[in-house]
């Protein structure tokens, strides 16, 4: 990517089939202030989903927290392991985006080293 600090189109996750694949994976991690879901991709970077409840408060609100979280993900992207489909809840107090790029970080660590990763592999692939 030319611009480090870019959030294009091809890092974020768009479609719900995209963030089924991911819930579906049931791989997470959290720290009290941030869920955040992973799976491995075949891309080589990083894509970011965002998921705020409407108990968190008006739309106002859920767009506000959404924006730190994106904003977070901008600074961190070149430091989170690589290949990485990450959905992102904000679920404790209200954030700064100096605080949830730390916990970004440390959680999409944490959840790489769990994830085994994607082979092409088909003799490896369950058969129903």
């Amino acid at each position: 990517m030319s611009n480090r600090f870019s959030f294009p189109p091809q890092v974020r996750l768009h479609s719900a089939a995209d963030y089924k694949a991911v819930y579906d994976k049931k791989c997470k991690a959290s720290d009290g202030l941030l869920l955040v879901f992973a799976d491995r991709n075949e891309l080589g970077h990083c894509r970011l989903g965002t998921s705020v409840s409407k108990k968190r408060g008006n739309s106002v609100v859920r767009h506000h927290e959404k924006r730190l979280i994106r904003e977070a993900f901008r600074h961190c992207q070149d430091e989170l392991p690589a290949g990485l489909d990450l959905v992102v809840i904000p679920i404790g107090a209200e954030l700064s985006v100096a605080e949830c790029h730390g916990r970004l970080i440390a959680l999409a660590k944490r959840l790489a080293k769990r994830l085994p990763a994607k082979t092409n592999d088909p003799s490896q692939e369950l058969t129903l």
